[in-house]
């Protein structure tokens, strides 16, 4: 199964560059051209993960993206794309998984997104598994000890 992102940023050469070299390396995007239309996409797809640039329209657009990302159910990673890092941890306080810097080698910013990919997988995993044992011990009843 491919693995889906949905790439926002209101710079097309960028976000066209993009896709084409996630596409070359096995990714199906999306694209969207501003927050407003990266938000309406996360609720009518599922995506594996979401990379959104953060000056969009507005100085601080990026954050409506991953807010609107974190309340999708299916739990996107999340990463903001910016050519101007912010200092501290302003971003992740919001709820980005990690923060890619433009512009970017090639290669450095597939091992990120793959890097990041198995990180959140193995979080969401980590997750269902104690959700799961504590239904399965709630169904099962009390069991009287000896």
């Amino acid at each position: 199964m491919k693995r889906r992102i949905l790439l926002v940023d209101d710079e097309l050469p960028i976000l066209l560059t993009l896709k084409a070299i996630l596409e070359i390396n096995g990714f199906e995007v999306e694209t969207a051209s501003s927050a407003r239309e990266g938000m309406e996409k996360l609720n009518s797809a599922r995506y594996h993960m979401v990379i959104t640039d953060m000056r969009m329209e507005h100085e601080k657009a990026g954050y409506d993206v991953i807010r609107a990302a974190r309340k999708c159910e299916y739990e996107p990673a999340v990463s903001i794309l910016t050519a101007y890092p912010v200092s501290g941890s302003d971003w992740q306080s919001e709820g980005a998984d990690s923060m890619l810097v433009k512009p970017m080698n090639t290669n450095d910013l597939l091992r990120q997104i793959e890097a990041l990919l198995i990180q959140h997988e193995d979080k969401k995993q980590a997750k269902a598994v104690p959700a799961a044992a504590g239904k399965a011990k709630s169904s099962r009843g009390t069991v009287a000890a000896s």
